[in-house]
């Protein structure tokens, strides 16, 4: 099932930077951004708008990355083969000063498209994505989306499905992009609406507790809580070609 209901108003947008890379996500380490499109990564100085560095990979080696997070020194990043099927994924791992490929950890076969790595409490979280369309694989559509929790090795822990209100958003495609707030909510994104959605661990059971839709001023993909400015989300716009900074509005506790 599909939603076809409004978006909410969008958030207001603080800061734009026009990156060509730009097309499947952004991360930030507060300083800088770096915008994603598969295989190429742009960093640019937050301050200035300034690209200053940037890697070029064979789109053979990297057909399908698409969410980074900045941990340290390292940009970690999630890959796939989609829309190939079987799916396979990785996660790989570059420098960000220079931005440079430093590893793969390959996950093989899984249980959908690796789409979201984050970082929280001393775990890795990932989104194994499927999809009703393109890229997905028969009789497993977009509600076997999956939120996972990951040891140091990337080795799957728990995992949760998400809620059917949120799933009928998404379709027919799937979560491109999730970062977890320091109010200790997940906010997570689609692929083509402009809007977020703010989650929560369930008490009990399997599946994630919705809490909030907001409005955001981007087209869905891969988002990223900026580290030095409150309340500051990245967000892409592919249409335009830029990486958005938009002012949210969290829930109230």
């Amino acid at each position: 099932m599909t939603v076809e209901s409004p978006s909410p108003p969008p958030a207001p947008v603080t800061l734009s930077i026009p990156a060509p890379e730009a097309r499947q996500g952004v991360a930030s380490d507060g300083t800088h951004v770096f915008a994603t499109n598969n295989d190429q990564i742009g960093k640019y100085e937050i301050a200035t708008g300034r690209r200053v560095d940037g890697w070029q990979g064979s789109r053979a080696q990297f057909p399908h990355m698409n969410s980074c997070t900045v941990v340290g020194e390292e940009l970690i990043c999630a890959a796939s083969n989609y829309p190939q099927v079987p799916h396979t994924s990785a996660v790989e791992i570059f420098s960000t000063s220079p931005v440079a490929h430093l590893r793969t950890v390959s996950l093989g076969f899984g249980p959908g498209s690796l789409t979201v790595m984050d970082r929280h409490k001393d775990s890795w979280w990932g989104v194994f994505a499927n999809y009703s369309r393109r890229g997905g694989v028969p009789e497993r559509g977009h509600e076997y989306t999956m939120l996972t929790r990951m040891d140091d090795q990337f080795r799957i822990l728990e995992s949760w499905a998400f809620p059917p209100e949120v799933l009928a958003r998404m379709a027919p495609y799937s979560c491109s992009g999730l970062s977890w707030g320091e109010d200790g909510l997940i906010y997570a994104t689609g692929h083509d609406r402009p809007e977020v959605y703010v989650l929560t661990l369930p008490e009990a059971g399997s599946t994630l507790k919705l809490i909030a839709v907001l409005g955001t001023a981007n087209d869905g993909q891969a988002i990223d809580w900026d580290p030095a400015v409150p309340d500051r989300l990245w967000s892409i716009s592919r249409s335009g070609g830029e990486m958005i900074a938009s002012q949210i509005n969290r829930p109230k506790s």
